[in-house]
């Protein structure tokens, strides 16, 4: 196995640019989802962009309370959650057609959670070929879509049959 270093990540992570409070919670509590880029508000959960993807399509599904741990979901949270992830991955098939995925969480700091005391679900599709050496070597990630066409993209074609919050 071979391990690509990104060390300056480190210092986005621990940087203090974060707004106080919660980023989850504050855009849970605000009524507006397009300055937030929440794409879809359920019960239980929600999915929002991530504003630092990985690449186009980089959304995170997250409980709505504010829990660190699996543990603290409830079974009904636990099941939207997972409803949303695949929802969410019907939607980024419709737009993008992505080759795969990468699916799951940084549970804890330790393991490269940004934003570690409220636990989410990061969903980022793949394509063959996608991977390249400009974040590693030049520190600047491409993305080819602004998040505001992203947002509206993935919005248009939810997924009509899941539960309505």
């Amino acid at each position: 196995m071979q391990h690509l270093w990104s060390p300056w990540r480190m210092k986005y992570i621990r940087s203090n640019r974060a707004p106080k409070g919660c980023v989850f919670c504050n855009a849970l509590k605000s009524k507006d989802d397009e300055k937030h880029l929440i794409v879809r508000r359920g019960k239980r959960a929600f999915v929002i962009l991530n504003k630092f993807p990985y690449t186009s399509g980089h959304v995170m599904v997250v409980p709505n309370p504010h829990i660190d741990t699996f543990d603290q979901m409830d079974a009904e949270t636990c099941a939207e959650v997972m409803m949303l992830i695949r929802h969410s991955m019907d939607a980024i098939d419709t737009v993008y057609k992505p080759d795969g995925y990468n699916m799951g969480a940084n549970l804890g700091a330790s393991a490269g959670a940004g934003i570690a005391d409220h636990i989410h679900f990061h969903i980022v599709p793949r394509w063959e070929g996608d991977t390249n050496f400009m974040t590693a070597i030049g520190q600047t990630r491409v993305l080819p879509e602004d998040l505001c066409e992203t947002f509206t993209r993935l919005r248009e074609v939810w997924p009509k049959d899941e539960l309505k919050a």
